[in-house]
């Protein structure tokens, strides 16, 4: 799989925006990531020091109203987005063609905003 987005950096963008997403009382889940070099089915890990090949990197975040947003962010460039905003309301964004770090950040801020009504963070 191409690298197309480095995943630490977008790690440090999740990080950046978790301290906001819980002040607005928002709760959100530790960063999982994947390692490309694990056995199948690949274990998901909350210590990026025992990921030596990271292919992905993501977390959830649920508010009021039982809203959810669940990001997975893959290394080629594209990312599963699944989210229920409401029991009407509920569904998977197709997200591709992601190429850095800022564009992920520009796109998690219109998905936190679609799903809780405001992008929250720093």
């Amino acid at each position: 799989m191409d690298r197309v987005v480095d995943l630490d950096e977008a790690a440090a963008v999740l990080a950046g925006r978790t301290v906001g997403w819980r002040s607005a009382g928002l709760a959100v889940s530790q960063v999982t990531w994947r390692d490309a070099e694990a056995l199948w089915p690949q274990p998901l890990e909350t210590d990026r020091a025992r990921v030596h090949d990271p292919d992905s990197v993501g977390l959830g975040i649920s508010g009021p109203g039982e809203a959810e947003l669940s990001v997975v962010l893959f290394r080629g460039g594209w990312a599963d987005v699944n989210f229920v905003a409401s029991l009407d309301d509920a569904g998977s964004l197709p997200v591709s063609d992601i190429a850095s770090a800022s564009d992920f950040e520009a796109r998690l801020n219109q998905w936190v905003a679609r799903v809780f009504g405001f992008c929250g963070g720093a």
